[in-house]
């Protein structure tokens, strides 16, 4: 491995096709270093030559591909004996280097989990965090966060009353605690329950956190049937309210009544950020969630991530992940089948990675996507990400302040008609939807941008030069150089020179990440990098005011198809038009209709069917 030491005797460029000459066709791992010696990137091939082959073709490569290729001095590969090995030295090695190019994953320094101490008589169950092998007993989880764990040892002691205090506060007990007091513990450290009694609720407990629910509640109601009849009716009221307690516990962590083991991935992107939520499911129940937001560098699609987000989730820490039966995901990843077999590997059975699932299994995976998306919006909408974000805006555009408000305008028609522009409004704290403006557009040349421009520019700001309508500190318009000198026109027209206005282009590729800004009073055209805080809130800014546009514009299509196009024909009431369609069949069949025709509807005469068939064909 390159390092620092040696960095200056790498060459100025690196000589790829020598390289590549060379290269093995065998499968393994390679690692892209820079002049300085650190790692830039680290990939898995199944065929080394052509993977990496693919880096230095002449063209096709993606932006921030090209970025990483143009900063590779030296690359060093490892042979391994199958692509399986290769995956599972690519996630050890993305782990322990960190490589800036690669999806990272930040990880917990240790996952919660529920211990059951190895105490003969009266074992307890605690939380704990990370997993060790000192002391024995038993290991319930990792679960997704440390309130899924509290969660369930609350239910526990509710229904189960199992002690939770340390070894050496139950030695010293003479008299029961307060647990005792409120009914979360039968005191054992005083000898009110018998160890044959207190191993049953173990048995229960156990039973509840691998998810046998319905398991336990049949063993109480036997138990308290039997309690019954030996009429011991206080004892079966208790095994009652345990059963109650269950039942409630079914209705409120299960899915439909669904069974089996899964963790659930879905994944969300927008604004240059990603957000991967994994679902736990235990034995029917869904245990808890947890949020990721992996940062990555080069460009990638949602099975891209993925693929590199689960291998690194399962196979890249040495935290003891349990690799559940199946992993459900909304979009097929890349190279599914090859971590299906890793995971399988690693787990020592089958271990399937699905996407088309049904029943119970498709509303997890609902339930995933809907929160991934929730996820996201709240973490692009939360004070600290836009306030970071304003900072770097106000860096990029060397603005004497931070924006407090700022404004974009976007326009959207269907080839021409039913055109509407919108304004959305951003400030410190994210969308002020309070502000959002819909503009129907009217009295232009169908198709014609540049006018529905000037339009809703000059409806909008001649109403804040009247001082009847709020001063943004910012501007942006959604389109290239022509739409830009509209604004630029109108401003000056309204005589305004102190709000900078920015033009977001989408550039050659028109691909995100690849807009460009262009600065109305300069004229400079300029690209920001890709993982830039401030360009990812223009985009975000961006996004909404075409969202906004589209939902307008949609709306105001809909009602026009919705509304019969015999309306607004003079003499022509709700009864005339009912006796129209009854007769015709549909409104395509009356412009077919000659005046003669029109004429033989009842109530129609010759020569309201004249009037009729001249507003049917614009005549």
């Amino acid at each position: 491995m390159p390092t620092k030491s040696d960095s200056d005797s790498l060459p100025a460029e690196f000589d790829s096709a020598h390289f590549l000459k060379q290269l093995t066709e065998r499968p393994g791992v390679y690692r892209m270093y820079d002049r300085g010696g650190d790692v830039l990137y680290v990939g898995k091939a199944r065929n080394l030559k052509k993977r990496v082959s693919s880096y230095f073709r002449k063209s096709g490569l993606a932006p921030k591909t090209e970025a990483l290729v143009g900063k590779i001095a030296a690359i060093e590969v490892t042979i391994t004996g199958s692509e399986t090995e290769a995956l599972l030295l690519e996630q050890n090695l993305i782990k322990s280097l960190r490589p800036p190019y690669n999806i990272l994953l930040r990880d917990d320094k240790s996952y919660p989990y529920i211990y059951l101490s190895s105490h003969s008589d009266y074992p307890s169950l605690t939380f704990r965090r990370g997993r060790t092998k000192k002391g024995g007993g038993t290991w319930f989880g990792p679960f997704p966060s440390s309130g899924a764990v509290k969660e369930s040892l609350n239910v526990l002691q509710k229904v189960f009353r199992i002690r939770n205090c340390n070894e050496s506060y139950f030695r010293n007990r003479t008299r029961p605690c307060l647990q005792y007091q409120i009914n979360r513990c039968t005191a054992p450290c005083v000898g009110y329950i018998t160890p044959e009694q207190y191993q049953e609720d173990i048995r229960h407990a156990t039973m509840f956190l691998e998810g046998k629910n319905p398991a336990i509640i049949r063993d109480l109601m036997d138990a308290m049937e039997k309690a019954s009849q030996n009429l011991e009716f206080e004892k079966a009221a208790g095994y009652r309210d345990q059963i109650n307690h269950l039942r409630h516990v079914q209705e409120q962590q299960s899915v439909e009544g669904g069974s089996g083991d899964a963790d659930v991935v879905s994944i969300a992107q927008d604004a240059g950020v990603v957000c991967v939520v994994v679902i736990v499911v235990r034995g029917g129940r869904v245990l808890g969630t947890k949020n990721y937001f992996p940062r990555f560098s080069i460009e990638q699609t949602e099975g891209e991530l993925l693929g590199a987000f689960l291998g690194q989730y399962y196979l890249g820490g040495d935290a003891h992940r349990e690799i559940p039966k199946d992993i459900l995901v909304p979009v097929e990843v890349d190279g599914q089948a090859l971590i299906a077999e890793a995971l399988s590997e690693a787990a020592g059975r089958e271990t399937r990675i699905r996407g088309n699932v049904r029943g119970e299994r498709r509303g997890w995976l609902e339930l995933a996507m809907t929160n991934a998306r929730q996820t996201l919006l709240t973490h692009l909408a939360s004070k600290e990400t836009v306030y970071r974000r304003l900072l770097a805006l106000r860096d990029l555009l060397e603005l004497p302040e931070t924006p407090a408000r700022m404004e974009c305008f976007d326009i959207s028609h269907s080839h021409g008609e039913n055109t509407v522009a919108s304004c959305v409004v951003f400030d410190e704290n994210g969308p002020l939807k309070s502000d959002y403006r819909l503009y129907n557009i009217e009295g232009i040349t169908g198709g014609d941008d540049y006018a529905a421009m000037r339009q809703v520019l000059g409806r909008r700001y001649k109403r804040m030069v009247s001082d009847q309508g709020k001063r943004p500190d910012l501007v942006f318009i959604d389109g290239g150089k022509g739409q830009l000198n509209i604004a630029r026109e109108v401003f000056d027209e309204l005589g305004i020179s102190d709000i900078p206005l920015i033009g977001v282009a989408k550039g050659v590729t028109r691909r995100a990440g690849m807009e460009q800004l262009i600065d109305a009073m300069t004229g400079d055209i300029f690209r920001v990098p890709a993982d830039s805080p401030a360009l990812h809130l223009i985009q975000h800014i961006r996004d909404e005011s075409h969202r906004f546009a589209i939902t307008g514009h949609r709306a105001r299509r809909d009602k026009k198809r919705r509304q019969s196009t015999l309306e607004g024909i003079e003499g022509v009431g709700p009864k005339r038009r009912r006796e129209l369609i009854r007769y015709f069949g549909g409104i395509q069949e009356i412009r077919k209709a000659s005046v003669d025709e029109i004429a033989k509807v009842q109530g129609v005469s010759k020569s309201l069917a004249e009037n009729i068939y001249a507003a049917l064909h614009n005549e």
